[in-house]
């Protein structure tokens, strides 16, 4: 099962975020299948996010985490409507 979940990079103590598409097995780090979108914790904002992917995924049956659909609603709530 796909999951869209967050995997950790940054150094100690200046966490970065990526938000990721990945085989549930896999670990919280490891390999993913695809990139989709950044978070910097320490500033509160979402760097980039790809809302199009991220629905493409959940359509082929992907589930997100509880912190991306948060991030997701945030984000759309947020971003400038073109």
């Amino acid at each position: 099962m796909v999951k869209i979940r967050l995997s950790r990079l940054g150094k100690t103590n200046r966490p970065y975020w990526r938000i990721v598409a990945v085989d549930s097995r896999k670990k919280r780090d490891g390999a993913f299948l695809d990139n989709l979108g950044t978070y910097d914790p320490i500033k509160h904002e979402i760097i980039k996010l790809n809302v199009e992917g991220i629905s493409e995924w959940v359509s082929k049956g992907a589930e997100c985490s509880a912190t991306v659909k948060k991030l997701v609603k945030n984000y759309k709530k947020l971003a400038p409507q073109a």
